[in-house]
Formats: C-alpha cells, structure tokens, sequence
C-alpha cells in the first residue's frame, strides 16, 4: 500500500514558520506495495497577504460561491477573504446527514490539489446537523492531527455525504476541526507548531483536498498507529487520546473517489488575469477526466507523477527540483532563487520579471512554463485579491501554487484511476 507525509519543519519550513506563513499537506492512498514509512507529500503554502497590507472591513457575504446548476460543474472563485490573504480558491460546499436531506452549505472552503479529503471547522457547522462519528476497531471515536508546515489541524473524524455538482460522497469520512467531542489534541500534536483551529487561523471554514490520491494516510495508518495521524480517544474534555490504526475506508478521503461517475479526477479552470491582478475571479471546477464532452484532455501535455508521492520535476535556473507539485492551496509561486529580491516571505524584484521553467514527468514527457514574478510589495498596495505574478522564497522545492492556474486548463488525475491517457497519478495542462 502506498501512504505519503506531510513536509515537516524541513529547513525551508522552518524558515516558513518563522514568518508565520501556512503550509498544509497532502495526502494518501494506496496500492500494491507497503513502505516502511510514509513518504513525504506535496505542501500547500499560504502565506500571508503582507505585513502592510490593510484588512478589508468584515462582511458576511464574503466568498459565498453558488451551488452548481451543472452536472459535474462546480464554480470556484477568488475574492476577498476576511484576514485578507490574497489568492485564496473558495468553493461552497454542501454536506448532509448519511442518507438524508439534513443539509447544510459551508461557504469559504478552500479548494486544495494539494491535499485529500475535507475539513471543516466545527464552529461552521449548525448543531442541527449530527454527524455520525467513526469509531477505530477499538470502538473508540476517531480523531485526526493533521500537520501543517507551521501547525496542525485537530479533530474528530466523522462521516457525512458530501454533495458537489449533482454527485454525493456517500458516508465519506471528513475532519471536524476543534470539535468539542473530543478531547483536546494529543501532545505529539501539539509539538507540531501552531493550533490551526479557527476561521482566522485557517483563512478559511475549511479545506476541499482534491488532491491526486483516494486517502489522505493509507496503507501506513492500517498496519501501525502512527504518531500525528489517528488517534482512539475516550468521551470528554478529560478525555485522552492515543494514536491508532484506522482502516483506509474510514479515512478521511478525497471525495471525487466516492462519486459514483466523473470519478478519476478533477479539471479547474481560471480565466488569465492583468499583471496588475484583479479584485475578483469566476472559474469552474469540472470533475471526472474524459468521461464527459467538457472534460476531455484535448491536447493538454500529461505529465505522470511519482506514483508514491505525486511529485514531478522542475527544471528551474540551472538546477533540477524532484521535489515538484501543481497545487491549488498555495497562493503563491513558491520556489528557490538566488537572483530575486526577497522582503519576508515574498520575492520583490525591481521590476517584474520574466521566467522560464520546464515541467518534467516520470515518464519522460515534459512542458515549458513561462511566468513572472512582480514585486510583492506594489501587488498587495493594490485592492486587488487575484494575482498570476505573486511569488517567495522556499528551499529545495518547487510549488507550482494557485497563480498557475490562471489562464489555464489544469487537470489532477487520481492515482488508480483509468483516463484516456492512462492511470493517475498525473497533472496535465
């Protein structure tokens, strides 16, 4: 069985942390063969807008994305959000009691290719709608300590059907962030940076991952308890909680797995936008890869991933990064360069730049990029929200994060699953 990891606190992270940026992970899944440990994952970096960037004045509408009147068509967006983080993809997600119309629409979530499964702040959800916990095989309620680069997410994992674009997840087990009916997070936990367990830590009432795998632990979370994954925890804020194995069909799992059809991965498109950026942006968020007339690959370049990791290559200033993601949940293009200017966590050149990059697969196909990168600091004097330019500092890694995507077609194809290019995992664009 294949598992993947979070990229935890490596030396670019750390460096991350200590300017209080975001960076969540991604996840798992599996397939034929066990790994002794899991292998690290893509991470998806949101850093903040900017230390002099103004927060814009709170609003209750913020972000609030209809549903879809198309079958498999789910609009997507980007627009102002209450801490004022640039470049932040939001959905609205519906989701119900397991085989009932007892529904709610969560508004603000955001919408990751770089992680599986969906997360939801407990605080967002109305005490109406009583989602059933999963036990471990010890019959004790399930949690889950999720890792981020600079903190973690707590909470119960409890199952829902979730509802985007005419298809339900059924039963599909999701993450109830800073949920009171556990108790609070184990220790190990903890010691993994900061709490992410409100909107404001968040930036979000949630997190979509629509990432490139089914699960978001596998195999490795089966056959041993593993320490910042599950956990068996008894009843009440005196509980305790000890880590545990959990079958992968408990796991918190990327939806598009559960769909009955348009089940083998997932299409978003966003229109280009002016150098300057842009103060909002409508896209669409099309589900399946050649199963329907609107999402046929066309002459799109596939690029397969490691089938252990997702990771492709990046050929960047002389160098080669093995270490390379497509990943919608980082709002900037993170990267290392010893050429541009940086000030904090942003790069800020004199003068926008012009940049080339090649995208390689495993498999030996590769795509240019061409992109810029404007100065960091002119971007975020605008009230601009949307921006194709903005980009910082990180180490060994390439994150081709959310102003990629921006006058693009860029598919994220689920490992296993059969496309008429083949088998993910791959992006193709």
């Amino acid at each position: 069985m294949r598992s993947s990891r979070c990229l935890l606190l490596t030396a670019s992270l750390i460096a991350i942390l200590a300017t209080g940026a975001l960076s969540a992970c991604g996840g798992g899944g599996d397939s034929s063969s066990t790994p002794t440990s899991p292998a690290p994952a893509p991470a998806s970096v949101v850093a903040p807008a900017s230390v002099t960037a103004p927060t814009p004045a709170s609003s209750a509408s913020v972000n609030v994305v209809p549903q879809s009147t198309t079958p498999n068509v789910q609009p997507i967006s980007v627009s102002r959000v209450e801490t004022g983080t640039r470049n932040m993809l939001q959905t609205s997600v519906t989701i119900c009691v397991p085989g009932t119309d007892n529904c709610q629409t969560i508004d603000n979530v955001q919408v990751d290719t770089g992680s599986q499964g969906l997360r939801i702040l407990a605080s967002a959800l109305s005490p109406a709608l009583a989602l059933p916990a999963v036990a471990t095989s010890t019959g004790a309620n399930a949690a889950q300590c999720t890792v981020f680069g600079s903190g973690y997410t707590w909470g119960a994992v409890r199952t829902a059907d979730i509802r985007l674009a005419g298809h339900v997840a059924a039963a599909t087990s999701i993450q109830v962030i800073a949920d009171p009916a556990v108790p609070a997070a184990a220790d190990d936990c903890t010691k993994s940076g900061l709490p992410m367990l409100t909107a404001a830590r968040l930036r979000s009432n949630g997190i979509l991952g629509v990432g490139p795998f089914s699960a978001d632990c596998g195999s490795a979370c089966v056959n041993a308890p593993l320490p910042r994954w599950y956990y068996a925890c008894t009843p009440g804020a005196t509980g305790t909680c000890v880590a545990s194995t959990l079958a992968v069909t408990q796991q918190v799992t990327n939806p598009i797995a559960r769909f009955s059809a348009d089940n083998n991965g997932v299409l978003i498109e966003l229109p280009a936008v002016p150098d300057a950026g842009a103060s909002a942006v409508a896209g669409t968020m099309t589900f399946g890869i050649g199963s329907q007339a609107n999402n046929l690959l066309g002459d799109a370049t596939v690029l397969r991933g490691s089938t252990l990791s997702g990771f492709v290559l990046t050929d960047f200033g002389g160098s080669t990064f093995s270490t390379s993601f497509i990943d919608s949940g980082s709002n900037g293009l993170f990267f290392p360069s010893d050429s541009l200017t940086q000030c904090g966590l942003w790069y800020c050149p004199p003068t926008p730049q012009s940049l080339t990059a090649t995208i390689r697969s495993t498999s030996g196909a590769s795509r240019g990029v061409n992109f810029s990168v404007a100065p960091a600091t002119a971007l975020f004097t605008s009230s601009n929200n949307a921006f194709s330019n903005l980009a910082g500092p990180v180490g060994n890694y390439f994150d081709w994060g959310l102003p990629f995507f921006f006058g693009r077609r860029v598919f994220t194809a689920l490992e296993g699953r059969v496309t008429p290019a083949g088998s993910g995992p791959y992006y193709a664009f």
